[in-house]
């Protein structure tokens, strides 16, 4: 049976990237600068409405899907599926991976394009359903997996812990079918979700229970909400069984893995799981301290970034572990 790896990856965050004392400027907000440094990892971020930069989801996502397009040395045109994992889509409808196929492509081509919505657990969701896709489907050879992130866009002017941690970007993976004898490729995937705790953080205006209406805007009941605050040791509690389980499933020992790439929620989080979980920190690619918090985006740019900087490396295999609002938790394991 074949199998789909990743062949490329790209990522992409706009503008000038903008340390905290800017950000305050910016934004208007004071926030606890020394804490948010030194607990949650976060010096600089990308947010192209502070700088006046007139791009959104669906510019970050096709410049990064191009971007592992390139990497790979493959044809645009040939690439079969185009998949975008988001909770911050370009509209709501259509699916921004529409709009990402149309710009790459030129115009109407045999090829599939959806947006996969697991909040933060977008990416890793995607890249699980596009990865079974190219393995079961022999017409089907490349395919693109984009996490993306544009929450700055739903952030309430005056919001210190919504412009502290939400930041622009997206990274990219190109995927190809290859034969099942080939060293790199897709072992399996696990998910987890419990929509009973739909009411903690979210966007919740904009769609059908809660249409923009002119008396919703003069309430200021818009954009990000946080309804009640998510438990502290939420996933240090749900990563290290959820990464376990994938690891039995794929029949790989934790011990095996050469490097896992967390949500890039929490430095200190990301330390205390890798402890549990009795592996180096080392292993623990983190990208938040230039990025800030990007969503489904931040798993494809740490991998990116491991990658170039050598921390991951051809035939080393990888974990992926994603968890959003809602809640909705996806993992990944792989040979790179």
């Amino acid at each position: 049976m074949a199998k789909a790896r990743i062949a490329g990856t790209g990522i992409y965050a706009p503008g000038a990237p903008i340390d905290n004392g800017e950000l305050k400027r910016l934004a208007g907000v004071e926030f606890d600068t020394e804490r948010l440094e030194a607990k949650v990892g976060i010096r600089t971020r990308h947010v192209a409405r502070l700088r006046g930069i007139d791009e959104t989801t669906a510019d970050f996502a096709e410049r990064a899907a191009r971007a592992a397009i390139a990497d790979a040395g493959v044809d645009p045109m040939d690439v079969g599926l185009f998949v975008v994992g988001t909770d911050t889509p370009e509209y709501v409808s259509p699916a921004t991976a529409i709009l990402v196929q149309g710009r790459i492509q030129g115009g109407q081509r045999d090829a599939g394009a959806f947006d996969v919505g697991a909040s933060c657990a977008s990416f890793v969701t995607a890249l699980d359903a596009a990865a079974l896709m190219v393995a079961g489907d022999p017409s089907l050879n490349y395919a693109v997996v984009v996490g993306v992130y544009d929450m700055p866009a739903h952030i309430r002017p005056g919001d210190a812990f919504g412009w502290s941690i939400f930041a622009d970007g997206a990274g990219a993976v190109l995927l190809e079918r290859v034969p099942d004898g080939h060293p790199s490729g897709y072992i399996t995937g696990k998910l987890v979700a419990d929509g009973t705790q739909w009411d903690y953080i979210g966007v919740y205006a904009g769609g059908t229970r809660k249409p923009v209406t002119r008396e919703l805007l003069d309430a200021g009941t818009w954009g990000l909400e946080l309804l009640r605050n998510l438990p502290g040791d939420r996933n240090l509690k749900l990563w290290p069984p959820i990464v376990r389980a994938l690891c039995d499933k794929g029949g790989v020992p934790l011990d095996g893995v050469g490097a896992f790439v967390f949500t890039q929620i929490n430095r200190s989080v990301i330390e205390e799981v890798m402890g549990v979980l009795g592996r180096p920190l080392a292993l623990a690619p983190m990208v938040m301290d230039r990025y800030g918090y990007t969503g489904s985006g931040c798993v494809p740019m740490a991998f990116h970034h491991a990658v170039r900087d050598g921390r991951v490396k051809r035939g080393d295999t990888v974990v992926f572990c994603a968890s959003g609002a809602g809640f909705a938790v996806g993992a990944n394991l792989f040979v790179y």
